[in-house]
Order: C-alpha cells, then sequence, then structure tokens
C-alpha cells in the first residue's frame, strides 16, 4: 500500500476507500498518514445497512460512522477534516458529477468508482482501495490506480511452516536421543540458507518450532526436536506411544501436531492443511482426550464461522437445533468416528452407539458445539477450544476470538487458505495466516503445517491433481 510521500504536500495522494476496507478493519480510516482519505458517499449508505448486524462486521460499521461523526465536531467533511497534525485529512466525496457512460448505472460500485474517477479527471494522484477483485479490474480498465488493503497481509508462499529439515551428523542425532536435549549451538553451523548466487543467510530457529535431522550418511536416520520456549535447547519428539483417543499420528507433521496439542503449556496452536490431512480430526481426539478422559478441561467447546462475514444460521432450514446440526455436520462427523470402536479402541466400545454418546457429552455440558458467533464476548476459562474453517475470519475476528480466552483455556485454530469462501479474504489477507506469522516464536504458542493427505488414498489423489 502507497503510503505517505516526504516530498511535500504537491505530491499528496487521494485514497478513495471502498466499504469492504472499512468493514474489514475499522482503522483503516487512519492509516494513510498525510495523504487525503476520501469516502465517497456511496460508502455511507452501505455503512448504514450494515451498522445493524451483531457480528465484527457490524461493529466495524458503528465504529467507522462513531469515528466520522467525531470528525464532523472539528469541521465539514465535505470539505475535509485534517485529523493527525500532519496534513492528514478525510473527506467525504459526492459522485454527483458527470459520470462516462459505462459508470452511468446507479450501482454503489460505479458511484464510488465515480469518485475516483471525477479526483482523476481534476488532476489528482488518485489511488482506489478495494478488496474486491472485480472493482479492481473495473478501475484498472478506466486507467485509475487501484490496490489491495495490504495493511495486515502476509507472504502467503513464504509462510511459517512451524517445522525446518536440516542434514546433520549422525553423532548430533545420537547424542539428541541420548542426553535427551541439544543445544541450539550445536546447530548453528547447519541453521544457514544457501541461495542461488551462492550467498547465505543464517536461519532463525523460533520457539516451540520443530527439527527434522536427517543423517547425512544413512537416509533410514533421522530425528525430530522441539525448540523448547524461552530455553537455547532442543528436546526430542516422539510422539505418543498409545492412541490418543483411538488416533495414533500417521506421518512426521501429525507428530509434530500431537506434541502440541497434548503439552498443556501451549495454550495456542494453529494448524494449517489442506482436506484429509488431519488437522481437524486430530485437534478433536486430543480435545476428548483432554476433556473427558484426562480432565484436564471443564469443557471441550468446538465452533465454525457459520458464512464468511459473519453470517448468522438463520438461512439454513429448520429450528436452531436443525440449522446447527447441517451446519456443524464435519464436526460430528469426526465426532462419531472417534467415539466408534474403529476410533477409539476397544477401551471405548461401549454398548451406546456414538450418537448416543455425544449427546450425553453435550447434555452433560462437557462437549459444547456452537456457531462462532454464539462465542463472541464471553470470557472463556477452562476450555479446550476448536475454531475450525479459520481461515475465513478476518485478522480482527481472530484477534476477538483469542483475546476472549480466559485462564487456563487452550485454544486451536484450524483451516486451509485455499479454500477461503469470503469474497474479500485471500491466503495473505486471512485472519489464520495473519495469525501463523505474527506469533511465531511466542513461548505460548505453536504452529505446524500439514502437508500430507491421510484420509484415503483417493483423498490424497484428489489434493495433489484435482
Amino acid at each position: 500500500m502507497s503510503r505517505s510521500n516526504p516530498s511535500g504536500p504537491t505530491h499528496v495522494k487521494y485514497f478513495v476507500l471502498d466499504t469492504n476496507v472499512l468493514l474489514h478493519n475499522s482503522a483503516a480510516l487512519y492509516m494513510f498518514d498525510d495523504n487525503e482519505v476520501v469516502i465517497p458517499f456511496a460508502v455511507l449508505e452501505e455503512l448504514d445497512k450494515f451498522k445493524k448486524e451483531n457480528d465484527d462486521v457490524g461493529r466495524n460499521a458503528r465504529q467507522i460512522i462513531r469515528e466520522l461523526d467525531k470528525l464532523r465536531l472539528k469541521g465539514a467533511l465535505a470539505d475535509g477534516v485534517e485529523w493527525n497534525g500532519h496534513g492528514g485529512r478525510i473527506k467525504i466525496e459526492f459522485s454527483d458529477k458527470d459520470r462516462p457512460q459505462w459508470l452511468a448505472e446507479e450501482k454503489p460500485d460505479n458511484r464510488i468508482i465515480g469518485v475516483a474517477w471525477n479526483l482523476k479527471e481534476a488532476g489528482k494522484h488518485v489511488i482506489l482501495i478495494t478488496k474486491d477483485i472485480n472493482v479492481r479490474i473495473k478501475t484498472d480498465a478506466l486507467g485509475i490506480e487501484t490496490q489491495d488493503f495490504e495493511a495486515q497481509k502476509v507472504d502467503s508462499d513464504r509462510l511459517y511452516s512451524g517445522y525446518i529439515e536440516l542434514t546433520v551428523p549422525d553423532e548430533i542425532i545420537d547424542k539428541l536421543y541420548e542426553e535427551k536435549q541439544l543445544n541450539v549451538g550445536e546447530l548453528e553451523e547447519y541453521l544457514v540458507m544457501t541461495y542461488d548466487d551462492g550467498s547465505t543467510q543464517p536461519i532463525e530457529l523460533f520457539a516451540n518450532q520443530f527439527v527434522k535431522l536427517q543423517s547425512n550418511i544413512d537416509q533410514s536416520h533421522s530425528g525430530i526436536a522441539r525448540r523448547l520456549a524461552d530455553t537455547n535447547h532442543l528436546i526430542p519428539i516422539h510422539g505418543p506411544r498409545k492412541p490418543v483417543f483411538g488416533v495414533m499420528a500417521r506421518n512426521i507433521q501429525q507428530t509434530m501436531a500431537m506434541d502440541l496439542l497434548l503439552d498443556d503449556e501451549i495454550k495456542l496452536i494453529t494448524l494449517l492443511g489442506q482436506a484429509g490431512t488431519g488437522k481437524t480430526l486430530l485437534a478433536i481426539a486430543a480435545g476428548m482426550s483432554k476433556t473427558f478422559i484426562e480432565e484436564r478441561y471443564d469443557k471441550f467447546l468446538v465452533a465454525r464461522p457459520i458464512m464468511p462475514m459473519g453470517r448468522d444460521i438463520g438461512y439454513l432450514p429448520g429450528d436452531k437445533d436443525e440449522k446447527l446440526s447441517a451446519w456443524m455436520q464435519p464436526i460430528f462427523d469426526n465426532l462419531t468416528y472417534l467415539m466408534s470402536t474403529r476410533g477409539a479402541g476397544s477401551q471405548h466400545a461401549e454398548s451406546k452407539h456414538p450418537e448416543q454418546r455425544i449427546k450425553q457429552y453435550m447434555d452433560s455440558g462437557q462437549l459444547v458445539l456452537e456457531p462462532l458467533t454464539y462465542i463472541r464476548g464471553r470470557s472463556i476459562p477452562h476450555q479446550f477450544i476448536i475454531v475450525d474453517e479459520a481461515q475465513n475470519l478476518t485478522p480482527h475476528e481472530v484477534k476477538t476470538i483469542v483475546s476472549r480466552v480466559g485462564e487456563g483455556t487452550k485454544i486451536i485454530l484450524t483451516g486451509d487458505v485455499a479454500q477461503i469462501d469470503n469474497p474479500y479474504l485471500d491466503a495473505s489477507s486471512n485472519g489464520l495466516s495473519y495469525m501463523i506469522e505474527r506469533l511465531k516464536g511466542q513461548a505460548l504458542v505453536g504452529h505446524v503445517t500439514l502437508a500430507k493427505s491421510e484420509r484415503s488414498e483417493l483423498a490424497s489423489i484428489a489434493a495433489d491433481k484435482l
């Protein structure tokens, strides 16, 4: 995103903000330094439609309206109001001037683009900021500079995976398992990235990051370690020797994920992976084990965002329970599998059907399945929480959810950034990617990207080839 220009007021940029930018992040109003922020009148009309919603979109709409009301007291918004003492101004602009024939139709998008068009025709350096791809295409076709809202975006191509692979001598692997720890300094010469031009750069090893140590002689000789938070030591990772509520890790990334899920010291975990990699099943298995068997947590809560941008379940058929059942079916499928003889093993093979056992846990209040909309605003102590499909949340929504976590609660966010349903989010701007990148290295946080599909051979082929 373009920022302030130090060359002076003659180079002021005019940033025209689309409605979706303000609904995505209410702080966007003040993110353009000493430039001119232009709010088309059509945007105000659209904010008015959203302000009554009870989700984050509604809250952002109300916040923007309140901020504009404060600015109104300082001066006429139609003329522009300075807000930061450094030349930054916010103004409301109308599109009632002549618009080109191709923008004449009375649509909000056309009126917003019309504002940018008029400013450009007046000789201004105008940039339209929108998260609507189609608006960016239309605006660019008209010769108007347009950009996505870049704040809170990360580089999805270089997203933190939670682990690295190093080729080391056999004695380092042996020492890790013999002494049950390894000093990070002993890996220093191997923690180096070499580029095509021959240049090198040290690799930083973050807290709770995993390292696969591969022998430089014997390909069958390897080990897995994790850096302990707030220390310079790595510890060997074996994975649980017994099934966790009937589930055993099937590959190296699942072993890493299970290690984080079962560690009570790690309070926030993000699991990323395509369909079939086991991220949700592993999280649910760990949650059921920790809550129902170990009784480490009072409740096990699983939530999913109903629809992108916080739509409620009202559009689904049936009463509340039927609506909830339809939307939470993927979670019910995993629970049913884990409650079954096949999933949970002989120790849980009781006479009750899996559905009966699920209902028993829900009736007792130990198991709670809810749309994400219903857990916002709470303080949630002593619970094991899973937020599934977290890639459909904005950075602000993710912050809102995690900031509600109470004492003794563990929260897991799972998702696949390749399957985003929210029209205004992508692999770089969604809340899950943003959280992974911003919280890496924190002592209470762990992350693993699961790469291999374990659902079935057919599911694996489909994920790779289709």
